[in-house]
């Protein structure tokens, strides 16, 4: 049985019940093959990653271009800046992809924001033959909503998908480390509930809400979601290289 911890940087009880229900969804896991540690205060942190095989790193409200940091968010940072540089299979998801390019030298802006709803991902020559992306269409779609954007990737990334909205939609950042602008994790249930949850965030117009809710059904996310189950591959074949738990030390500082 693989054994996958989703880190869950945001803050509300329903939001973090409602994400969860997105990543047991996407992926295909059992609830007892998918835990759950919040980073919502700087009083919780990412722990002791022994015994499992994967960590997915969820979306955040957070934006690395705000003016200033409060304690919060310092603290998450300094988290997931510790989980990257870690040798076990880590995915990073929308907010994940602006904050990896920040700390590894990239550069971050609000060039290419993309409202809440559907997006088109398109596939580079790299993206073509990595692991997570290799048995898709060169073009599918996702749903996305983000205020910030990598404008150019990091030095040490490789750009694995790209788009006609956003420069930078997917990236490898080491050679356990992915990240993806879009949503992988979502349907059309999951986009409506966080449009609910974040309202007056800045991710779409008030006044567009109910015709873009309409639309939802039709987006095709099957592509999307492969990325995660091809994640989960990738953790479960390395639980069977290793033919046993892997025994990792604690990030917690």
């Amino acid at each position: 049985m693989v054994s996958i911890l989703l880190v869950q940087p945001r803050q509300g009880e329903a939001a973090r019940a409602a994400e969860y229900r997105d990543f047991l969804q996407s992926t295909g896991l059992r609830p007892e093959e998918l835990s759950s540690r919040m980073l919502d205060s700087t009083d919780t942190f990412i722990g002791s990653l022994e015994g499992f095989d994967g960590v997915i790193v969820g979306g955040s409200p957070l934006n690395v271009t705000n003016a200033d940091y409060d304690p919060w968010q310092r603290h998450v940072h300094s988290e997931l800046d510790r989980l990257a540089r870690h040798h076990l299979p880590t995915l990073f998801i929308c907010f994940g992809n602006t904050l990896l390019a920040h700390l590894d030298g990239g550069e971050i802006g609000r060039t290419h924001p993309e409202a809440s709803g559907p997006t088109s991902v398109v596939l580079t020559e790299e993206g073509r033959r990595d692991v997570l992306t290799r048995d898709l269409p060169d073009r599918f779609t996702s749903f996305t909503g983000h205020t910030e954007n990598v404008i150019s990737a990091a030095p040490s990334h490789r750009v694995l998908a790209s788009g006609p909205n956003c420069p930078v939609q997917m990236v490898r950042a080491s050679a356990s480390t992915w990240a993806v602008q879009f949503h992988a994790d979502m349907d059309a249930t999951a986009m409506k509930n966080r449009m609910d949850f974040y309202f007056n965030y800045g991710y779409f117009s008030p006044e567009d809400y109910e015709s873009i809710i309409a639309g939802l059904p039709s987006v095709d996310s099957v592509y999307a979601n492969r990325i995660l189950r091809n994640f989960v591959e990738v953790c479960e074949g390395r639980r069977s290289a290793d033919g046993a738990e892997h025994s990792l030390s604690a990030i917690t500082p």
